[in-house]
């Protein structure tokens, strides 16, 4: 029996079969656990001869009567897909960069039985600061839905436990890079990575940054957010 059978009739025992019966006619649930393997196997990146990157984070597009039906299933049927996918990926030697997330959206432009994924690699990311640190900053990065506080002085970014943003993306260095916060003005400096940043799309050693700002490293975006105070 193959890894999908196992998926559709272990599904239709948590939910007692009322998925199954509701989509009948409809899109189904072993069609989405394809369709998300088939999206880590088209995108999977080399890490090394035994280990490829794939993503982490999908988002499944439904359309409003597929959507309908499945509001009731959701938090049952992603978890099932995402072990679904940790089983896959343990099969293919595939590398997650954090842990899976499945989201279930409503697109208007898609009639029943039709579904699209969309993908991304999305980099788990971790730091020392605390709620109170955030809150009182007058510059934060935003990385991957968190936010980390820049005080006047200086923070390092990178893959190694000695960084204090820390992000565990292949394609980043343990020391990666900096950003230096002087009164208003931010800036960034590469620290001798491997692969370098992009600021907003240009390949840069260093620059002063905006509001708005987009460094990337690695296949992560950090945005600098600085905030207006009262002078």
């Amino acid at each position: 029996m193959g890894g999908l059978q196992r998926f559709e009739q272990r599904l239709e025992s948590v939910i007692s079969g009322a998925f199954a019966r509701a989509f009948r006619s409809a899109v189904q649930p072993v069609e989405i656990a394809a369709a998300l393997q088939r999206e880590c196997d088209n995108n999977a990146q080399i890490l090394s001869r035994e280990r490829r990157l794939v993503p982490n984070s999908f988002h499944v597009e439904l359309a409003p009567s597929d959507m309908a039906r499945l509001s009731p299933y959701d938090s049952a049927l992603a978890s099932e897909l995402s072990e679904q996918l940790h089983k896959h990926a343990e099969a293919q030697a595939y590398v997650f960069p954090g842990p899976i997330h499945i989201d279930f959206e409503e697109a208007a432009d898609l009639t029943t039985g039709r579904f699209r994924i969309r993908s991304k690699a999305e980099a788990s990311v971790s730091s020392d600061a605390t709620a109170t640190q955030v809150s009182r900053a007058t510059a934060f990065i935003e990385v991957n839905g968190s936010r980390h506080p820049l005080h006047l002085g200086s923070l390092v970014v990178g893959r190694g436990t000695e960084a204090d943003l820390r992000i565990n993306d292949p394609g980043v260095s343990r020391r990666h890079a900096e950003f230096r916060q002087n009164d208003r003005q931010v800036e960034v400096h590469d620290l001798g990575s491997t692969n370098g940043m992009l600021v907003n799309g240009q390949r840069m050693s260093s620059s002063l940054l905006d509001d708005g700002a987009v460094v990337r490293v690695g296949t992560t975006d950090l945005v600098v957010r600085i905030v207006e105070t009262d002078v």
